[in-house]
């Protein structure tokens, strides 16, 4: 059995307010997740310039990088 994974970039986070908690529900509701998936992963593409808690399973060690550097935290399930 494989894990489908869904994919989210840090510039599709941009639309979330400063000191936003980015999880699975958030980011359903922002329309960045559609149809089924097994986990969430972070990537690192663009940019990111405000603070944000990022709650999902996995966040490539660049996007850690640029969201730990704009204030925010990342927090693994």
């Amino acid at each position: 059995f494989s894990t489908a994974w869904a994919e989210v970039n840090l510039d599709q986070l941009s639309r979330f307010d400063a000191d936003a908690v980015v999880d699975e529900t958030a980011l359903r509701e922002a329309g960045l997740l559609r149809g089924k998936f097994d986990k969430i992963v972070v990537l690192g593409r663009g940019e990111i310039d405000r603070a944000l808690t990022v709650r999902v399973h996995r966040v490539s060690r660049g996007a850690t990088a640029k969201i730990e550097a704009a204030g925010g935290t990342v927090e693994v399930l």
